[in-house]
C-alpha cells in the first residue's frame, strides 16, 4: 500500500486530552511544531490513527485536522527557521 503525507494539526482544550493526543501523533509522525505533526501514513495506518484520536476528542472543544499532500505538492514546500526536520523521510531531506 502507498504511504501518502499528512500533516496533522491539533487543537485540544483540555491538557490532559491534549497529553494523550501528543503522545499518539509520536507514535505516528513526528512533531515539526507544538500541535503539528508530519505523518507519511499508508490508508491503514491513517485510519489507525484517527480510531486512535477520536475516543479522546470532546467534539464541542477540540479539532483535529489531516491535510494529505501529494507527492508534486511535497517537493514545493518550503521551510523557514530553526527546525529542520520538517520533511525529513530516510530518502530525503528539503531544507
Amino acid at each position: 500500500m502507498k504511504a501518502t503525507h499528512y500533516l496533522v494539526s491539533y487543537d485540544i482544550a483540555d491538557d490532559k486530552r491534549l497529553r494523550k493526543v501528543a503522545r499518539i501523533m509520536e507514535d505516528f509522525g513526528e512533531r515539526v511544531l507544538y500541535s503539528v505533526f508530519e505523518c507519511h501514513l499508508t490508508p491503514v495506518q491513517l485510519e489507525a490513527l484517527r480510531r486512535s484520536v477520536e475516543p479522546i476528542l470532546d467534539p464541542l472543544e477540540d479539532s483535529v485536522r489531516y491535510y494529505p499532500i501529494c507527492e508534486r505538492c511535497e517537493k514545493h514546500i518550503e521551510h523557514l527557521g530553526r527546525d529542520k526536520k520538517f520533511l525529513r523521510r530516510k530518502e530525503f531531506e528539503i531544507l
